[in-house]
């Protein structure tokens, strides 16, 4: 075993940012698997290997830690679906040449569906239904919380996949439109059934049940926006 391994099989020494890193990821896991009401800060400290005094000098207390760890755990997800959103900026300049003679509608649908296969892995998975819950779930008593993850994992995705969309539009891909509600468009016809298929979040959709939903969701949008 090497020496680096070797230090990190003990447990090598964490910085500030790590530990708080380290703690705001474990109270997610045991936020998730207890709830608000049932986790304790010492079962979040031990998740997070450090001691309990550790955890209050990052996060003064309780609810200040549950609202860090929502607010983490809502950047996480933004910055994938963001990521994702962003592949359709290559779209026209390899991707068309494996499709020459498919016409550029296909390549446009394959980027389309990519993205939208990507962005319900995303929201199917288990960190984006646990972060569900969690919200939801404490809706009484941090109600603020909503719309502070709607902005992140809503809103900014929505922004960007508008940019991306009005600039498919100028480049004469799809049909002239309001580029904001494309997006909105978009996204419902991924989230809206997925919410229904899994029973508002509380089931998984399988991965073959996503694919269809992804192909619905980009043919319906091209018979409504793909250029003429």
């Amino acid at each position: 075993m090497s020496s680096v391994a070797s230090s990190a099989a003990k447990g090598a020494p964490r910085g500030r940012a790590d530990k708080r890193q380290a703690i705001l990821d474990a109270a997610f896991t045991v936020f998730a698997r207890r709830g608000y009401g049932q986790a304790c800060v010492q079962e979040i400290a031990e998740e997070a290997r450090v001691a309990k005094p550790t955890v209050y000098s990052h996060l003064n207390d309780k609810e200040t830690l549950f609202r860090h760890t929502v607010e983490a755990a809502a950047d996480a997800l933004a910055a994938e679906n963001l990521a994702v959103i962003e592949r359709l900026r290559d779209h026209g300049r390899d991707g068309g040449r494996d499709r020459r003679d498919q016409g550029p509608d296909a390549d446009l649908r394959a980027a389309l569906t990519d993205v939208a296969q990507r962005l319900l892995a995303i929201c199917r998975g288990e960190r984006a239904r646990a972060l569900r819950w969690l919200t939801y779930g404490q809706v009484a008593a941090f109600p603020d919380l909503v719309a502070t993850v709607q902005e992140r994992t809503a809103h900014r995705p929505r922004a960007a996949l508008a940019d991306r969309l009005a600039r498919l539009s100028l480049a004469g891909h799809l049909r002239a439109c309001d580029p904001e509600q494309a997006a909105e468009h978009f996204l419902a016809l991924l989230t809206g059934p997925l919410e229904t298929r899994s029973a508002l979040g509380t089931r998984p959709v399988p991965a073959a049940e996503a694919r269809d939903l992804a192909d619905a969701a980009v043919d319906t949008f091209l018979r409504a926006y793909g250029s003429d």
